[in-house]
């Protein structure tokens, strides 16, 4: 009887969940990246296979499990199932996106196309969607002529995205000139973008990433220290002065002491994984010749991944 009892309310419990599913909440589980989100998508599509929202909401969550391919698939059928909705489209091309690292050139070649196809789909439905923008930004700088390429093509969507945001059209352009290998004019773009929008975090790294790129260590440095004296748990801005200290070989102590503050710290979702600070960090003992420490630090970043394999090739030169 007691177990006829445990059989029923976990049934009961099921049932419940069950019907308390929504679009709206599983949107909000997606959005804030809960484990959760992918079985209660999947549950969603099942229980209302005809809605479009569930569909594009379970191509996030298989995104976010890098589940690529299988990403794809819900936003096709997203598509399919709401042929004007942009955010499907939108979704699909990011899926495309994901997925086209991970196949081989032919593969590649036939994908790309797909990829553009739903960018230009989504700004079609949707001009403001700097995202697919953006997105479509990069895809012409780097996609050849016969499948679309195409710096003009580029510049187009960069005024596009400047007409909307004059900051992201200063980052758009950036691009651009650093596909022509323009390095000079590229840092003015990034850095018109963070006057214009200082508060963008986002807008302040890439100009931080930018003087990296370009070599300006000095600049690099002086820019994420202003940041941390002025906000000390920006986390990123810790590990940028530990990723600057690494690339350069300047201000070593500096580094290593920025990487281990951020090691202590919490994290966002988005922000580095410890495994690469642990590698920074490593490479930063290597140089300063503390090699039991430097072997310390690079175990560390392969305990969190195995197969990183930065970390493999520097741990075997020690």
């Amino acid at each position: 009887m007691r177990f006829l009892s445990s059989c029923f309310l976990l049934f009961f419990v099921c049932m419940s969940s069950a019907f308390a599913i929504s679009t709206p909440e599983v949107k909000l589980l997606v959005e804030a990246r809960d484990k959760k989100a992918l079985p209660v998508a999947d549950a969603l599509t099942r229980a209302e296979p005809k809605n479009a929202e569930a569909w594009i909401l379970l191509s996030r969550a298989r995104l976010q499990a890098s589940q690529a391919e299988a990403a794809i698939a819900a936003a096709e059928k997203a598509t399919k199932l709401s042929p004007n909705n942009s955010q499907a489209y939108f979704w699909l091309g990011n899926s495309y996106g994901s997925r086209i690292g991970q196949v081989g050139m032919f593969s590649q070649m036939s994908m790309a196309p797909k990829l553009r196809d739903a960018f230009e789909k989504t700004v079609a439905l949707d001009p403001d969607n700097l995202d697919a923008r953006e997105a479509l930004v990069q895809f012409y700088l780097q996609a050849p002529a016969v499948i679309g390429g195409g710096k003009d093509k580029a510049n187009l969507q960069a005024n596009e995205i400047a007409k909307r945001d004059a900051a992201r059209g200063h980052l758009a352009r950036a691009q651009v000139f650093i596909s022509e290998k323009n390095t000079a004019a590229a840092i003015k773009s990034y850095e018109a973008a963070y006057a214009a929008k200082p508060s963008d975090k986002n807008i302040r790294m890439a100009l931080g990433i930018g003087y990296q790129m370009t070599e300006r260590w000095n600049d690099a440095f002086k820019h994420f220290r202003t940041w941390t004296a002025q906000d000390g748990k920006a986390g990123p801005a810790w590990y940028q002065i530990g990723r600057t200290s690494a690339l350069s070989g300047l201000q070593l102590e500096e580094g290593i002491a920025a990487l281990q503050k951020y090691l202590d710290m919490p994290h966002a979702v988005n922000d580095p994984q410890n495994k690469n600070a642990y590698h920074r960090l490593g490479q930063l003992y290597v140089k300063i010749g503390k090699k039991n420490e430097a072997k310390a630090a690079l175990q560390a970043a392969l305990k969190l991944d195995p197969k990183f394999a930065d970390a493999k090739t520097e741990l075997a030169k020690l």
